[in-house]
């Protein structure tokens, strides 16, 4: 498997750490990388896929520690991918420095109705925006009102365009209790922005991944009769399968 950013982030902040953060099914014996039950650990099949977009997650306080943290999912598949921990006023100067670079175009994600400059908002067909730059895609990675303090606190990301959604399906994210069902996991996010920017094998892959991610870790829920069968695994193997040439 692929150690990425997200993983580095993790460690970072467990080396930090000066107490065990305790989440709802702490006492599952996860897989530190995959985060789902190490008898279903997912490393194995992690993605392998190539793109023409860069990804930075950044997260807000104790979001890395989650098990149902959907975001990691994006650095599974997107290899250009970057994870810092989210400060308002002591921002990792390696993030900065990457919003600023020449390769890059920076681009927050975020729903429109809550951005409050309108010129702010790409209007045009995405893949067509960043001129000859990489694409490099902010996803505010927390609970909604963690990631709109984010979006509001940080004056790094106040000049940077902003890209949204208007999802027309029901969430698929059944880990985490949310008071709006059009509220969507971070990975179901990527994978329709991934769509805006003509990235259908990535946004298709992300959506694939993400399905299962959300079989294995519903299985290694204690109250839940897992499904050994793994339906979304086996599905997700065929695809890839299907994609190499022969």
């Amino acid at each position: 498997m692929r150690i990425h950013a997200f993983h580095h982030l993790y460690q970072q902040r467990l080396d930090r750490s000066t107490k065990p953060f305790v989440a709802r099914g702490s006492k599952v014996v996860r897989c530190k990388y995959c985060q789902v039950a190490e008898k279903d650990c997912l490393c194995a099949h992690q993605p392998d896929v190539e793109s023409g977009v860069a990804a930075m997650l950044l997260l807000s306080e104790n979001e890395v520690f989650k098990p149902s943290n959907t975001g990691r999912l994006i650095l599974d598949v997107v290899k250009d991918g970057y994870a810092y921990q989210w400060s308002r006023t002591e921002p990792s100067s390696e993030m900065l420095a990457l919003l600023n670079s020449p390769k890059y175009q920076p681009i927050v994600v975020f729903p429109d109705e809550y951005v409050n400059e309108p010129a702010r908002l790409i209007k045009q067909e995405a893949s067509k925006f960043c001129e000859g730059k990489t694409p490099l895609l902010i996803f505010l990675d927390g609970s909604w009102r963690e990631a709109r303090r984010i979006f509001n606190k940080s004056p790094y990301l106040d000049a940077l365009p902003v890209i949204s959604i208007n999802p027309d399906k029901v969430s698929q994210y059944m880990m985490r209790r949310s008071d709006n069902e059009q509220h969507l996991a971070t990975a179901e996010v990527a994978s329709l922005v991934f769509e805006q920017f003509g990235e259908e094998k990535l946004a298709q892959t992300l959506s694939s991944w993400f399905a299962v991610f959300r079989e294995s870790y519903m299985n290694s829920k204690t109250r839940n009769r897992p499904d050994e069968a793994k339906p979304a695994l086996n599905r997700f193997i065929g695809e890839m399968r299907n994609e190499k040439p022969l």
